[in-house]
């Protein structure tokens, strides 16, 4: 490690809780859940991550489904044609639902690692919203059922930052992106001296979405950390890994440097424009804070 410590020795007590441009935000929409959300579609650029994925209207199957929270749901899709899904791990994917005033479209985070979608799996995580038009369709869908698609887009992805840590903070389904950046983090932890940290809010543990594989990631990967911060309560007993408060609370407990760090925030619009002002409050420079903003649409 290089001794630039991200987070403190001993963490106070008290604490238990679209597309962009460098600088920029992504907003897509609805709000956690459907964790769908209205957005500014945009092709991936040239020259992210070395190539350019172009977009493409296609048909994708449900082959599953898996509950993982009580309020969230993984839907693993496959397409039709049988094709592979070119895309950058970060980007989302757009469902097109018919409705009976016009098409409904809402996007979602790509949550599956390449090698997942090398074997034909596209997973996005979800979160139920009551009433919601697009989500009543998906939710509805059984095996086997077909439903349009369109992507990959978004540019929220890992870039070539030689020497640099990385902050990955999320709220809820905000967290899925990362999922699909783990081949990525682990190559540039590869590279001696630098640190990754992910800070993932939710309300509990029990909310905690792909949290065992971000701790059985931090197990194998020492110098990738995980903090649950948990809005309302902890574990009984507290679990090493856990933090009482919202995430963007506890994002001021860290040791962070403009010069050393780049911070990625998705998910809620609110943690995001609050941690936005502390980094900036730091003289962070816009292009170090890479952000999504999930916004509610019904």
């Amino acid at each position: 490690m290089t001794g630039h410590a991200l987070f403190p020795k001993q963490p106070p007590a008290r604490y238990n809780t679209r597309t962009l441009d460098p600088g920029g935000e992504a907003c897509k929409g609805p709000y956690a859940a459907v964790q769908g959300w209205t957005l500014r579609d945009r092709p991936a650029s040239p020259g992210l991550e070395g190539s350019s994925v172009p977009h493409e209207v296609f048909g994708l199957r449900l082959a599953a489904r898996r509950l993982l929270t009580p309020r969230v749901v993984e839907f693993q899709f496959e397409r039709v044609d049988g094709r592979p899904f070119a895309y950058v791990p970060g980007q989302f994917v757009t469902l097109h639902f018919p409705g009976s005033e016009g098409e409904l479209r809402r996007s979602y985070s790509i949550a599956s690692m390449t090698e997942e979608v090398a074997a034909r799996s596209i997973a996005i995580a979800v979160t139920e919203v009551p009433n919601g038009r697009a989500c009543r369709i998906l939710f509805g869908l059984a095996p086997g059922d077909v439903v349009q698609a369109s992507g990959p887009f978004g540019r929220f992805i890992l870039r070539d930052d030689p020497g640099m840590d990385y902050l990955l903070v999320a709220t809820g389904t905000g967290v899925s992106p990362y999922r699909a950046m783990l081949p990525g983090l682990r190559q540039r932890l590869a590279e001696p001296g630098r640190e990754i940290r992910l800070l993932l809010g939710v309300r509990g543990p029990e909310e905690l979405l792909y949290g065992e594989e971000f701790l059985a990631f931090s197990r194998t990967v020492p110098a990738f950390g995980f903090i649950a911060c948990l809005s309302r309560f902890l574990s009984d007993p507290p679990r090493d890994h856990e933090r009482r408060g919202y995430v963007q609370e506890i994002l001021k407990s860290l040791s962070l440097d403009p010069h050393r760090h780049i911070v990625y925030l998705c998910g809620n619009p609110e943690m995001i424009d609050a941690s936005l002002a502390y980094l900036k409050a730091l003289e962070f420079p816009l292009p170090a804070i890479r952000r999504e903003k999930y916004l509610s649409s019904n």
